[in-house]
């Protein structure tokens, strides 16, 4: 096992390994921009290192920076996390010269299953069901026009090289075409530095189903059953759950035997997940996420894994933990992405100073986290607060344990998406199952009024639980009594 890791990343995930780490008994590596400096990541770590300046390209994009760090540090590993460089092979690239070892697979299958067009390729060699579409990026308009009658509209634009929902148009008739590839060529290209596009048919209202994969070195491979993101907004997942309200036994063996055979066909290694759309009986593969998922957690609760843990015994040549028989679903999981956006005003980011916070707790409560009270959420990044994370019996306790337990989450001084993970568990047509990818644009009058319903009912809870929050002036000097106690901590480890 390592000695020590270095973690490429901030926020809850950042935390969210170092905790892994510690259970190991490994040190953890931080590494912190200058907006940073005052994170609880930075604290939480058993040493941690400034990388310059708040922009993304000159701190947690730096690979240079990054590297340095890690060798001065006396790092064995480097873990990514999600975002960043969590998929960028050229960080792997760099590790193999250093001698570092990245947990996630090798560089070589992260540039290839960054590549939209090159994915498509392998996975369709590998038996592996794709949506129609084209085997080669589109260089000619008239090419296009022509491809796109005969696959048949509605198709959808996307960009080779992207990822989270950036670079991609759906183009209902043949007059939004050559429009449409102009403005996806234009984002592809300001977004990922690579302008290739290519056209897939549009599959109307499917259901987002991946398939968390573990794969060891030694050529072991299992699926950990499946997650269910259709709750999305601009193709960003808001809410996710495992298991999928509409698996049975008979189609997870199916769909998990194709990721596991999708992964092993380009020889996978590390934790990583298989997306794909379902829609009428019928399945398609998606993309291959490289890294560990925001939404890993739902799969740990309903499997009792502790993904991020496997992915460093992977990396450290350890065997798989369990076989593919050994993996049980027991219970249900929900996941709800707390941002820090206001839901009323089409989810315009909202940074800012948090004046008040209160997490939920109780049984099958877990909160993932990087923020603490009177913390200041940098505008440069990700708007996430946190992950809110409950398991039940089945979907409806789950469901209701998430409604009771985001009635006690409080964060003051910024708006959150906390109002609209409310108004979608009221909602009967999300008790009913009946998910797909445009849920919330279809129900989006009915969300938006049960929202101002119970941005209403917030404060009246605030009003009655204010008094329970410290004066800023008493959490400054909690705070820094806090820092300080991290800081002796950590230089009593060294």
């Amino acid at each position: 096992m390592f000695n020590k890791i270095l973690i490429a990343n901030r926020g809850e995930i950042a935390i969210r390994v170092m905790r892994a780490c510690r259970e190991l008994g490994i040190k953890s590596v931080g590494v912190y921009s200058d907006a940073d400096k005052n994170s609880l990541f930075a604290k939480y770590a058993d040493e941690a290192h400034p990388i310059g300046e708040p922009t993304p390209a000159k701190s947690y994009l730096n690979i240079d920076k990054i590297l340095d760090v890690a060798e001065k540090s006396g790092a064995e590993a480097i873990h990514p996390g999600y975002g960043f460089l969590a998929e960028n092979p050229n960080l792997g690239k760099e590790c193999e010269k250093h001698g570092i070892k990245l947990i996630g697979p090798k560089w070589s299958v992260i540039e290839a299953m960054g590549d939209k067009i090159t994915a498509r390729k392998l996975m369709k060699k590998a038996g592996v069901p794709v949506v129609p579409g084209t085997e080669k990026g589109i260089t000619d308009d008239q090419e296009a026009l022509e491809i796109a009658e005969s696959i048949g509209y509605p198709i959808i634009i996307k960009a080779s090289a992207g990822g989270g929902g950036i670079g991609m148009r759906i183009v209902t008739e043949e007059d939004e075409l050559l429009r449409a590839i102009e403005s996806t060529r234009s984002v592809a290209e300001s977004a990922f530095g690579d302008a290739t596009i290519y056209i897939e048919k549009y599959v109307k209202e499917p259901r987002h189903i991946e398939f968390q994969i573990l794969a060891d070195e030694h050529g072991s491979i299992i699926h950990a059953a499946e997650r269910e993101c259709s709750i999305q907004r601009r193709n960003q997942k808001l809410i996710e759950e495992a298991p999928s309200p509409i698996m049975t036994p008979e189609l997870r063996e199916k769909m998990g035997s194709i990721a596991v055979r999708a992964a092993s066909s380009i020889g996978y290694t590390n934790a990583g997940t298989v997306e794909f759309l379902y829609s009428n009986g019928e399945f398609y593969f998606l993309e291959m996420n490289t890294r560990v998922q925001v939404e890993h957690p739902i799969t740990e609760a309903i499997t009792g894994l502790d993904l991020v843990k496997e992915q460093l015994k992977i990396a450290a040549s350890d065997e798989l933990c369990c076989t593919q028989d050994e993996i049980k679903v027991n219970g249900h999981a929900i996941e709800c992405r707390i941002n820090a956006e206001d839901p009323l005003n089409d989810f315009a980011p909202n940074p800012g100073k948090i004046t008040g916070y209160r997490s939920p707790g109780g049984l099958g409560v877990r909160v993932d986290s990087g923020v603490y009270m009177n913390y200041t959420i940098p505008s440069y990044y990700d708007s996430m607060i946190s992950k809110l994370i409950v398991w039940g019996r089945d979907r409806e306790e789950a469901i209701s344990r998430m409604r009771r337990a985001l009635s006690e989450y409080i964060v003051l001084g910024v708006k959150t998406t906390i109002p609209f993970h409310k108004a979608m568990m009221a909602s009967p047509h999300f008790h009913q199952g009946k998910l797909h990818t445009h849920f919330v644009d279809n129900y989006k009058n009915e969300i938006y009024d049960n929202m101002q319903k119970v941005v209403e009912e917030d404060r009246e809870m605030v009003e009655r639980l204010k008094s329970t929050f410290l004066p800023s002036k008493k959490v400054a000097a909690v705070s820094a009594a806090v820092s300080s106690y991290m800081a002796a901590h950590a230089n009593s480890k060294k």
